[in-house]
């Protein structure tokens, strides 16, 4: 029996102000040199029109109904479904000026990508940055788009597990939007435990790694000096590591987190595991700024988005970098390519 070719790749759009629509059109030129799957975009299909045009791409925008006109339309030009939630948000295309309008389209579109990919229409979501600012303004109460995919998935926020990825690192933050002061109170062995377990099932089922190499980092400098330092790393690292060991998880470390992210230390592990925000992410958008991932793991569905912002600054100018969206777009696609065995 052949293998299931996956469905269409769903992209949300964006902020439309921000540098979503003008890279997702950027993407698409790629599509051919950059090997990407069929993908579409649900919502603002005046907005990506005008986006291309101020790009200068040439790029016609298809508007379809369903994701499985996607394949047929996708050579000739960017397929869009224009929804009815969509449409209603009535946004314009104003780049850097963002509007109520605009966060409402990038609300709308987020929410029907995510129905169209939990349903199965679509094999797996790209979402495009939003500003999370503008949306509390209009009543977004989560934190950012991973906690509202979970809860979109039905599964709890602490189940779904951010990743950096890059070609050459994979950071997972342990604690995400928090104070930095708050960090020692959060970490336990529990959550490392829990968010290593689920960090490995998905490098071996997304990424093709049989026995991933978990490298976690300390909390405190040159990793508490045998708690001289602090005992985060006696206390609760160390304990964590060894149950993980146990369970048969190749997991190692605490290692002091000013080396580890050193070219010969990288070369040891398939991820770094960092105690807080910072600590994973600035050495991956120090290395692959304009190649890095964001992914989520632990859902019974695959998202990922270019790890960066909607770069209001930029936006419109030309300026904007589409290599995070293509590797985005390309590294969805690889990934629902494995889960079909296609």
């Amino acid at each position: 029996m052949s293998a299931l070719k996956p469905a269409p790749i769903a992209v949300s759009l964006g902020d439309p102000a921000g540098v979503g629509p003008e890279l997702i059109i950027a993407a698409w030129a790629l599509r051919a040199k950059s090997k990407l799957a069929p993908f579409f975009v649900v919502g603002g299909a005046d907005i990506l029109a005008e986006a291309a045009q101020k790009r200068g791409i040439d790029c016609p925008v298809i508007e379809i109904s369903e994701p499985a006109e996607t394949a047929a339309a996708f050579a000739r030009g960017l397929p869009v479904i224009d929804g009815t939630s969509t449409a209603g948000a009535a946004a314009r295309y104003t780049p850097g000026q963002p509007e109520s309008a605009g966060a409402r389209m990038a609300l709308a579109s987020l929410g029907e990508v995510a129905q169209l990919t939990v349903s199965g229409r679509a094999s797996a979501m790209v979402t495009a940055p939003i500003a999370k600012a503008e949306l509390a303004k209009i009543g977004f109460a989560f934190p950012g788009q991973t906690e509202f995919l979970a809860n979109a998935c039905g599964v709890s926020e602490r189940d779904a597990v951010m990743m950096l990825a890059g070609p050459s690192l994979r950071t997972v933050p342990l604690t995400v939007h928090c104070a930095i002061a708050d960090v020692p109170g959060l970490l336990s062995i529990e959550l490392i435990c829990h968010k290593a377990r689920i960090v490995a099932a998905a490098l071996a089922r997304d990424f093709a790694i049989e026995r991933p190499r978990l490298a976690m980092a300390g909390l405190n400098p040159h990793a508490g000096e045998s708690g001289r330092m602090g005992r985060e790393e006696i206390d609760i690292i160390a304990p964590a590591i060894s149950a993980l060991r146990q369970e048969g998880i190749d997991a190692t470390g605490p290692h002091p987190a000013d080396t580890l992210f050193a070219p010969h230390k990288r070369a040891s592990y398939d991820v770094a595991l960092a105690m807080y925000h910072d600590q994973a992410l600035v050495p991956l958008k120090a290395l692959d700024f304009d190649q890095g991932v964001n992914v989520t793991l632990g859902l019974p569905i695959i998202r990922t988005s270019p790890d960066h912002g909607t770069a209001f600054d930029i936006a419109g100018t030309g300026l904007a970098d589409p290599g995070a969206m293509v590797a985005a777009i390309r590294m969805a696609g690889e990934m629902a390519a494995r889960r079909t065995g296609s």
